[in-house]
Formats: structure tokens, sequence, C-alpha cells
């Protein structure tokens, strides 16, 4: 019997074998951080982990606090600056990014810059930062969707995924060719983009979790792939890694929140 272990666990594990050996790899602050580190020690060693700031090469020590968070390494191969970075995707230098969505339509177009009324939103998002440009230029981008959502329509488009589908990004001129976003994960599963119409489809799907539970967020027909699988269970040694690595991204927020608060009533108590 495999060891009992989180969703949070399960999901960057699963990004982590998305990255192969030898690719450079622009990583981001949070899940994307503890996944490369966590496929550089175990399914990629010669993958060229990077942050967006211009460190390249690094080894990750701790999870990020910040793109430019070099006491969270134990030493890198060269610094270069934020300017440098984005040029080197420009040239076709960079593998693989991670991009995280609170919206995405069928085409892999993503939003990360308001909900509702670009005037008059909802809800401020954090915008667009690199991620235009990344999922612009790397040859291929992988999002993670852990609390947004699939629309039919995006509040505001930040990021080009495959634009209106088939081949309407490569036609734009605007891309290289090939390049766009490979997978989309969520808390309930994997999903890719068919290599012909570029709509996304279930590829792969979290234990414990049914097809009617993943057709409920997705407000469109959603292909199923007809070789679906169930998302492996972690090893004991990529289990162990994470918490080493990651604790609190190992428990997971609501998780992570409750024991600084049960900790912080301890210290408290003791303090009266």
């Amino acid at each position: 019997m495999s060891k009992s272990y989180t969703l949070q666990e399960l999901l960057i594990i699963t990004v982590a074998k998305e990255i192969r050996d030898y690719e450079n790899v622009i990583l981001g602050v949070g899940l994307p951080t503890t996944a490369g580190a966590l496929a550089k020690a175990l399914y990629a060693p010669h993958a060229t982990l990077m942050m967006e700031s211009g460190i390249i090469g690094f080894k990750p020590l701790l999870p990020l606090n910040h793109i430019a968070d070099a006491h969270a390494i134990r030493g890198f191969s060269y610094a270069t600056d934020l300017f440098s970075m984005f040029t080197m995707t420009y040239r076709g230098f960079v593998d693989v990014c991670f991009l995280g969505v609170a919206q995405v339509d069928r085409y892999g177009n993503v939003n990360t810059t308001c909900i509702g009324d670009y005037y008059n939103p909802k809800l401020r998002l954090p915008g667009s930062g690199g991620a235009a440009d990344f999922i612009s230029y790397a040859k291929r981008t992988i999002l993670t969707m852990l609390g947004g959502q699939f629309v039919n329509k995006l509040d505001y488009r930040t990021s080009p995924g495959y634009l209106d589908g088939g081949d309407s990004r490569d036609r734009s001129g605007f891309f290289p060719p090939g390049s766009g976003p490979s997978m989309l994960l969520s808390t309930k599963g994997v999903f890719r983009f068919d290599p012909e119409t570029k709509e996304l489809y279930l590829a792969q799907i979290h234990p414990r979790v049914r097809i009617e539970d993943v057709r409920k967020q997705v407000p469109w027909d959603l292909k199923i792939a007809s070789d679906l699988t169930e998302t492996a269970p972690p090893t004991e040694e990529e289990i162990q890694f994470i918490r080493r690595f990651a604790p609190a991204q190992a428990a997971g927020r609501k998780l992570a929140t409750e024991l600084v608060i049960r900790n912080l009533a301890r210290k408290a108590e003791r303090n009266v």
C-alpha cells in the first residue's frame, strides 16, 4: 500500500514529470519551484532551472519568496538581468515555462488580469508580468489552475494560447511555429490540447475524481481521451522530497494555515 499523500503533493509531482532532461526551464514562485526542484532531483538531472529575474542554472535549497530570491538557492551557474531573460525567450532558448491561470478558455487563452469588467472589476488580479511573453515565445507552456475556472469567454485575454483554435496561432505570424501551451493541470485532472483543433481535452483524471465532476466545471462539451488514464499515486521518494523541501506546500494552503494558527495559539497560551 502506498503512503498517504495530499492533493497538493500529487499536483506538484504531476507537473514535475512534464520537465524533460536537458531542458531550459523558467520557474515561477510557488508550485513551479517545488516541481522544478523535484524534477531536477529525480527525473531531469541535467535540466537548467532559471528565474525570471536572471539567475540561471540554480540549485534550489527551499521555496522562493520572489523571483529574485537568491537566498533560497545553493548556488547558480551565472546571473544576468530581466531584459536578457526575456530576449533569451524571444530568441528560442527557453524550452518550457509555467503559468498559473485564473480563467482559461477551450483553446488555452488565459486571463490573469481581472474578473468582471476591466474598468469595474469584481476582482483585480496580478496581471501579466512576464506571462504573456513567456507563453508567446517559450517552446511550450505548462498551465496550472488550482483555483480558477474554465470559461467560454475570458473577461480579459492576458496571455495568448491557441487563439481561435486550429492553426490560428501559427497563421497569426506572431509566435514561433509549434509553440503554445502543452498541458493544463487542475485539481481534477490533466488536460492536453488536440493536435488539430487545439481544443482542451481531459487526458488524465486524478484518483477518486469522476468524469462527471470534471464536466461540471467545464461550460462546453468537454472531449475525453479514448485512452483516459488515472494519475499515478506518488512514490515514497517523491513524497519525502517534497516534505523536506516544501513542507507547507505539501500540506496544502488550508492545512498549512490551520497549523500556523494552532502554533500561534499555543505560543500565546504559554505566554499567558
